[in-house]
């Protein structure tokens, strides 16, 4: 979204934001220095359309560049801010503290063996209020406004990590299209049973299922190649390393020849990660939330590697492995685009550095 203070929640927003502004006290910015004259305020431009610009490419990201002269604290968002130097010694901080005290071997085979148990326990004590629903995709995500006109024809769109369908109802509520059918996949079966029973489930366009993306099993009612759309919105982040692989391989295989994949989820450097604290390092870039749930924060050219299938991942460890290249790519990457924005909570004062990558993979 190019403006957070319009009526629609900002790409990536969630009750997440207001939490993540409880654990950045440390970068705190004062308005100024005590005893110093106030200034003027300037006109506000919430209102000027130079600053409100509705975006044509939906990798464009918002046109809202903060200046050198600007009030940081005028709005409660900019567009394209790069981290500061305060910021960066933060981080850089906090991913040293991290590194040295890592989750135990044993908690790393309890988180890793059974994450299913974990995102059960999240919904159960969640449901589906925890996320709101995202409004934003359509914008984000040309193709899935174009599937659901009403002279799209027959049309099946898999979400794969779909929650408690925040991504599947706000489609279906826009929908015209008869012939599409939406298959809303996730390995929480608390979360299956929370769409299921969502006043706007219907089966006769909508079905909801438990399914794992790295599994060895395809996804219910769906066979190779019958799938045009799918749709992975902050899933790939909660799947292991040594999952990646597999996971791909089943989108590729699901999809048919030309199939889009439109994806997002969190890049390196995003307040989320730098937030951690001791004993949440399961490896680098990837950590156990304290409800027991696993996220990985992606590097814009690592995300590329992984779905053109240019670089193959070690067995072992999932790795990028150099020396092994795969005669073919699974996925064109078409687009692929690094998000970064600046909230601003203004009564605090404080600033809130989020990063995201977002891309649309086509297979070959």
């Amino acid at each position: 979204m190019g403006d957070i203070s319009s009526s629609e929640p900002a790409i990536g927003q969630s009750d997440e934001t207001e939490e993540l502004a409880a654990a950045v006290s440390p970068l705190e910015i004062t308005a100024g220095e005590a005893g110093a004259p106030e200034q003027e305020e300037p006109p506000h431009r919430s209102h000027d359309p130079q600053f409100n610009q509705k975006r044509s490419d939906p990798f464009q990201f918002g046109s809202r560049y903060l200046q050198e002269s600007d009030d940081v604290f005028e709005f409660n968002a900019w567009d394209h801010v790069e981290t500061d130097d305060t910021y960066k010694e933060y981080a850089e901080q906090q991913y040293a503290m991290q590194r040295e005290s890592p989750v135990s071997d044993f908690d790393k085979y309890r988180f890793n063996a059974d994450p299913a148990k974990w995102w059960n326990q999240f919904y159960k004590h969640n449901t589906a209020n925890f996320f709101k629903d995202r409004k934003w995709l359509q914008q984000e995500f040309p193709i899935l406004d174009k599937i659901t006109q009403e002279d799209a024809g027959p049309v099946t769109l898999l979400e794969i990590g779909a929650g408690a369908g925040n991504s599947a109802f706000p489609i279906l509520a826009k929908n015209k299209n008869p012939k599409l059918k939406l298959h809303a996949c996730d390995f929480s079966k608390k979360a299956v049973d929370v769409m299921r029973g969502h006043e706007s489930y219907n089966t006769d366009i909508m079905q909801a299922d438990v399914w794992d993306v790295a599994s060895d099993e395809p996804p219910p009612g769906l066979g190779e190649g019958s799938v045009d759309v799918a749709l992975m919105v902050f899933i790939f982040s909660a799947l292991s390393p040594l999952q990646w692989k597999k996971a791909v391989e089943n989108v590729h295989r699901v999809l048919k020849p030309g199939g889009e994949v439109c994806f997002r989820d969190y890049g390196r450097g995003d307040l989320a990660q730098v937030r951690f604290r001791k004993g949440r390092y399961l490896e680098e870039n990837f950590y156990i939330r304290g409800d027991g749930t696993r996220v990985y924060f992606f590097e814009r050219d690592e995300l590329a590697a992984i779905w053109s299938g240019a670089v193959e991942q070690n067995e072992n460890d999932g790795t990028p492995n150099d020396g092994e290249v795969r005669s073919s790519p699974l996925f064109e990457v078409e687009d692929l685009g690094v998000d970064r924005r600046l909230l601003v909570n203004r009564a605090k004062k404080l600033k809130m550095y989020r990063c995201w990558l977002q891309g649309k993979f086509r297979k070959k």
